[in-house]
């Protein structure tokens, strides 16, 4: 059966990275029996310059009718200016929450090849495999009230509140304990619930699934400022590690550069129905239009779709073996080069990674 994939871009570098992942595609497409069909569709400020929304109802539409989505990134300084609801991580906001897109999955692993690019010291990184799994549709984010308002002695107070109802926490935790049973059995969930109750609650009811489900898995917890501190002082004492949407979102992107570059990282977005696989990183519009991104990322997100949402193993570990072989003889993108060595294009990763693809399936 024929897979259908809807190619968000998005801004910025996103055209350029999700161009290279096409390229994936296609070669699965042409050399295997795997065949896939594409469909681009806007999102982001890209969206609002051409139909005056970061979020049009033609791109949930063709999402509704995906098997999955892979997106390139959103956003920049050319769109700050906007009105808040109409800024570009709007859009992306609101893509996660119509599709009620809950579990975020940030793997952060540091290739043999590239643990000198991380400013830790490679004894401190070598081997390093950790799966963040962040709870993607609550928190901060959406919870309610939210705004600013004005105080009748003219000051501003702003309002945003942390909020999870039990079901949305054992939902994420289920998400999280599976992943363990597959790994390392080892599960690390992180609030701050000395202080706040919301992550009080989040402890109690993943203590309770864990004694209860999945007394195999060896279940800690931390809080979140000795988290962040943790990772960068022994960051392989982590394997599985389980948190909210705002506590993820800053220790996925902490953990990120531990293997050297934002460039390298996959994600999975995942719901009941729909799934979206993005990189990590942004929009970079410094670099937009230059060719000098690195495509890792979001080739490594379509290996994550592959491997969550068409169970295509071996296609999945084919790509991830590519990106190694790639790396290891030495081709690199700008953002992990070391200073004397020689960088590769963007569309040129592409290809070395097409290329070793090719061997791979000689």
């Amino acid at each position: 059966m024929t897979k259908k994939i809807l190619l968000i871009e998005g801004d910025g570098i996103g055209p350029e990275v999700v161009l290279q992942a096409k390229k994936i595609i296609e070669f699965f497409s042409k050399n295997t029996d795997k065949k896939f069909e594409t469909e681009n569709a806007l999102l982001g400020g890209c969206a609002y310059d051409a139909l005056g929304t970061p979020f049009p109802d033609e791109t949930l539409n063709l999402a509704k009718k995906s098997d999955a989505i892979l997106l390139g990134a959103v956003g920049g300084p050319k769109w700050e200016v906007l009105e808040y609801k109409h800024r570009p991580e709007r859009g992306l906001l609101g893509i996660r929450k119509e599709l009620e897109l809950f579990a975020n999955l940030r793997p952060a692993k540091v290739f043999d090849a590239l643990t000198d690019s991380s400013t830790l010291k490679r004894e401190i990184i070598l081997n390093l495999d950790i799966m963040i799994v962040r709870e993607l549709t609550g928190d901060l984010y959406f919870g309610e009230p939210r705004g600013v308002k004005t105080l009748p002695d003219g000051s501003k107070q702003g309002i945003n509140t942390m909020s999870y109802n039990s079901k949305e926490v054992e939902r994420i935790a289920k998400i999280a304990f599976d992943l363990a049973k597959i790994r390392g059995k080892k599960l690390c969930s992180i609030d701050k619930a000395n202080v706040i109750e919301t992550t009080e609650m989040w402890r109690e009811i993943v203590t309770e699934i864990g004694k209860k489900n999945y007394p195999e898995i060896a279940l800690s917890h931390m809080y979140v400022d000795n988290a962040a501190m943790q990772l960068v002082r022994n960051p392989r004492q982590f394997d599985v590690v389980l948190t909210g949407n705002m506590f993820g979102d800053i220790l996925s992107d902490l953990a990120s550069m531990l293997t050297g570059s934002l460039g390298m990282l996959p994600s999975a977005s995942l719901g009941e129905k729909f799934a979206l696989y993005e990189p990590i990183h942004g929009s970079a519009p410094d670099i937009a239009g230059k060719n000098i991104a690195n495509p890792i990322a979001t080739i490594l997100s379509l290996a994550m779709m592959f491997r969550y949402s068409f169970s295509f193993a071996k296609e999945a570990s084919l790509i991830e073996k590519a990106v190694e072989n790639v790396l290891n003889k030495g081709v690199r993108t700008a953002d992990i080069a070391k200073a004397n060595d020689l960088t590769t294009s963007c569309s040129q990763m592409g290809d070395e990674i097409v290329g070793e693809l090719k061997k791979l399936m000689a």
